[in-house]
């Protein structure tokens, strides 16, 4: 099955972690992946999403049981093939989900125990070749492989080349999940990149993006980010005027006057010449640009806020 494609029957649960601060960013996201979002950290979807694409996903539960209580999973696993594998449980209920409890570690450990004991085969705690969770939610019980999240994102933060005011790279990944949440034959282009942190984000997760920037300084350094990552991406210099292709979707984290010195004006004409390539545009923004989306012949269908203190940042989805 192809990340982001829901080609079977099969049920996905997904766990979150977020800061408070991240919360509307997280729900953009789930409804640019999954088509709605929910209040709670956790989520039930029949599309399949690596959790290591999300800042905010913990991991992803493949089910393959499910039951009105344990025992009922219990009976299931007997009849797991695992031909010669080897595994390991783990119960997903190390903290609250939605409106179940996190269960204590004692009686998790003894689920796990339950739950292997069952299963024919060959257990190991260190190296295992496949990790099975279990998760109560409600008066539901789940049992199915287990893909944990690897934050990516973390070792991305260390890049060669840095801007003090570039977007986090949880903010930058979460965009480019929000404009290209299933890369599946989508062109995409950043045209005001700067030192590439969206670019990093999104070549990582196998979109299919390219960068541009009139400044040949940060050009230079948005590529070596890039080479620096063991990443291949394409950067240009440019201002955005000369972008004959078109594209799919378009990023743009708007450059603003408090570092650059733009003018509302050339604001607007960045807006303008985005509408010439793409259809669907994200923009990145400190300020209320609502009047500019709209006389670029833009149309806001989605938006939220991305908080960092008191720093705030609009994140405007754009048809």
């Amino acid at each position: 099955m192809k990340d982001g494609k829901s080609l079977s029957n099969t049920e996905f649960i997904y766990t979150y972690v977020r800061h408070t601060d991240e919360y509307d960013l997280c729900r953009l996201e789930m409804r640019s992946f999954f088509g709605f979002d929910k209040q709670s950290n956790v989520l039930k979807s029949d599309i399949e999403i690596h959790p290591s694409r999300s800042p905010f996903m913990k991991e992803r539960l493949d089910v393959l049981y499910q039951g009105d209580h344990l025992e009922a999973i219990l009976e299931q696993v007997k009849h797991l093939q695992l031909e010669g594998a080897t595994f390991k449980v783990a119960s997903l209920n190390t903290f609250a989900l939605d409106t179940t409890e996190k269960i204590g570690h004692p009686e998790r450990r003894s689920i796990e125990r339950e739950v292997g004991m069952c299963i024919q085969g060959d257990p190991d705690f260190n190296n295992p070749e496949v990790v099975f969770g279990v998760v109560q939610l409600d008066d539901q019980w789940y049992f199915g492989k287990l893909v944990e999240s690897e934050a990516v994102w973390f070792h991305h933060q260390k890049k060669p080349h840095m801007y003090s005011t570039a977007l986090s790279t949880r903010v930058a990944r979460a965009v480019a999940n929000i404009a290209v949440p299933h890369p599946a034959d989508v062109r995409a282009i950043d045209p005001c990149c700067g030192i590439g942190t969206v670019l990093v984000e999104g070549l990582s997760m196998g979109i299919n993006i390219v960068g541009r920037d009139i400044n040949p300084l940060v050009v230079l350094g948005s590529r070596k980010n890039i080479a620096y990552f063991g990443l291949e991406g394409e950067v240009n210099l440019g201002p955005i005027a000369d972008v004959v292709e078109d594209y799919d979707v378009a990023i743009i984290d708007m450059p603003y006057n408090l570092f650059t010195h733009i003018t509302p004006e050339a604001q607007l004409e960045i807006l303008k010449e985005a509408r010439r390539f793409v259809k669907k545009l994200v923009v990145v923004t400190i300020e209320t640009i609502d009047h500019m989306v709209d006389e670029a012949g833009f149309r806001i269908v989605d938006r939220c806020i991305a908080k960092k203190g008191l720093f705030l940042r609009q994140v405007l989805v754009c048809e």
